[in-house]
């Protein structure tokens, strides 16, 4: 019986916690708000610098946009160009790393279509790394799939945080 009033009482608990999903519409009170998928196609993405900016572009474009790109957007997204460093790790005794980590930083600014005002900037960051192989292509192949996903983080980053930003209250 104690068991019974114990899982009970933690369901009542836990449904009462305020948790709700970004992504998914809410039933009550925000029933003529819109989604924040449909927001984030109102988004319109500036050109980012670089072969990394590009990748970084497109991922948000497959992120934001299923209709395609938004004809009058409610906001623009700015991001600056993407810095890059490498660090070598795990040093052996005749000083060749075995290990890299690649560091990856950049931020963004939301900017308002109707007020020309920035509502939103985060400073982003993205550490990945990858095993520096005795093959030089191995290698090289390692370190563009680490960068890849690097930068794919960084989409997901600016996903969220422009998400976090548009589900405001």
């Amino acid at each position: 019986m104690k068991k019974i009033l114990f899982v009970t009482s933690a369901c009542l608990c836990l449904s009462a916690c305020g948790f709700e999903p970004i992504y998914g519409t809410h039933m009550q009170s925000n029933a003529g708000q819109e989604s924040v998928q449909s927001q984030l196609a109102q988004v319109s993405i500036n050109g980012i610098p670089d072969r990394e900016g590009q990748f970084l572009r497109n991922a948000l474009i497959d992120k934001f946009y299923r209709d395609g790109h938004p004809q009058n957007p409610r906001y623009t997204l700015q991001i600056e160009p993407i810095n890059e460093s490498t660090v070598d790790l795990d040093i052996t005794k005749s000083s060749d790393a075995t290990r890299a980590q690649l560091h990856l930083k950049t931020s963004m600014r939301l900017i308002d279509e109707g007020t020309g005002e920035i509502v939103l900037t985060r400073s982003l960051r993205s550490i990945a790394s990858y095993n520096v192989l005795t093959s030089e292509f191995a290698t090289r192949v390692s370190a563009q799939n680490t960068r890849e996903n690097a930068l794919n983080d960084l989409a997901r980053q600016i996903e969220l945080q422009i998400s976090l930003y548009l589900r405001r209250d």
